[in-house]
């Protein structure tokens, strides 16, 4: 009889032993799904595998293919332009004259044509060489081209391969040197038979996330005039800002920047104006820029404006303030470099106005 009051004992405290280890792991996984429930991001912002480096946008593809700057051309008989509507970043400088000239980046976005291609400038191939990407051009003077090469900067000269119809076109529209285009979807093709890496790894640019670009402040800012020149209102340059788009369309002397073939308008989230010191190095009228030492900049997002200053971080032209880096707002970035004399303050007028 004790045996069996013993077996009956067992089996009531192994039952209540399992009730409880069941009730146990229902409450833990009620709390991992609350929990779960909990953690997910109050914004809603969706979640990526990967983010494009120039541009900040998530992607689930894999970002490793290299990127490609190309010199574009910005004289007026070369507008308008094709390709620099997909570029992720465009540096925007003075070459000769009171002309500028584009260095257009490309990574997350690769359209069929890029151009025109112009010629090589130090400070615009060290840019490119900075940001390890390919630098696209189309001829040089001869110590530029030496340059290039002994400064081990991988390139791709449209003298190379002028009109060879797979690399590089003249088009009839336009007169020389205003109509070599690249055909990009060839660069990595090319660059790779010249013994060039074509994949790279990059650490992003240092971006908003969505709260942050949410809770921006600062001046308002509709408008911004970049007057390049008092003399050749061809080279001056104006920013609008859309409030449908939440981005800036650019103008040059007031007629919108759009694509050649579909006139599409040239839209920037973020609006990146740096001023640093210049100086005319010859009689042909180049020019010597420092982008290396930092200084006074301008920051305009989402319709408002920062005062900010600029910074070279590992290369990478990126804004600061009071000691911490500023997040660019996700997407496509414009960076206008003035001269320092006269100076950004005279150089420059942004208003509430557009």
């Amino acid at each position: 009889m004790r045996k069996i009051v013993y077996f009956f004992l067992s089996m009531f405290f192994l039952l209540v032993g399992c009730s409880d280890e069941e009730q146990a792991q229902e409450i833990e996984g009620n709390e991992a799904e609350t929990k779960e429930q909990v953690e997910e991001p109050a914004s809603g912002e969706e979640s990526f595998a990967n983010i494009y480096p120039l541009t900040g946008i998530g992607t689930n593809e894999p970002v490793n293919n290299r990127i490609v700057s190309v010199m574009v051309n910005n004289h007026k008989k070369a507008r308008p332009q094709s390709g620099l509507s997909q570029a992720d970043m465009v540096f925007e400088i003075l070459a000769e004259g009171m002309i500028t000239r584009f260095l257009a980046l490309y990574q997350s976005e690769l359209p069929d044509v890029v151009g025109p291609v112009r010629s090589a400038r130090e400070y615009y191939f060290e840019l490119a060489n900075n940001y390890n990407a390919l630098y696209v051009y189309h001829g040089a003077a001869e110590f530029i081209d030496d340059m290039i090469v002994n400064r081990g900067v991988h390139f791709l000269n449209g003298s190379t391969y002028d009109n060879d119809g797979h690399l590089f076109k003249r088009e009839s529209f336009r007169e020389a040197p205003h109509n070599s285009y690249l055909q990009l979807g060839a660069a990595y093709d090319v660059a790779e038979s010249k013994g060039y890496e074509i994949t790279a790894d990059y650490e992003p640019l240092p971006f908003l996330s969505e709260d942050e670009v949410d809770d921006l402040t600062g001046q308002p800012a509709q408008h911004a005039e970049i007057v390049y020149s008092e003399s050749y209102s061809f080279a001056n340059v104006q920013y609008d800002y859309d409030e449908t788009t939440q981005s800036y369309t650019r103008s040059s002397d007031r007629q919108q920047t759009v694509e050649l073939e579909t006139e599409e308008p040239i839209q920037v989230e973020n609006l990146f104006i740096v001023e640093t010191h210049h100086e005319v190095i010859d009689d042909v009228g180049r020019r010597s820029i420092d982008l290396e030492n930092g200084g006074d900049a301008y920051l305009l997002q989402k319709g408002i404006v920062q005062e900010v200053e600029w910074e070279n971080h590992n290369g990478r032209i990126v804004p600061v303030k009071d000691g911490i880096e500023v997040g660019f707002v996700p997407g496509q970035t414009w960076i206008n470099v003035v001269p320092s004399s006269p100076g950004i303050e005279q150089t420059v007028t942004i208003s509430n106005e557009s």
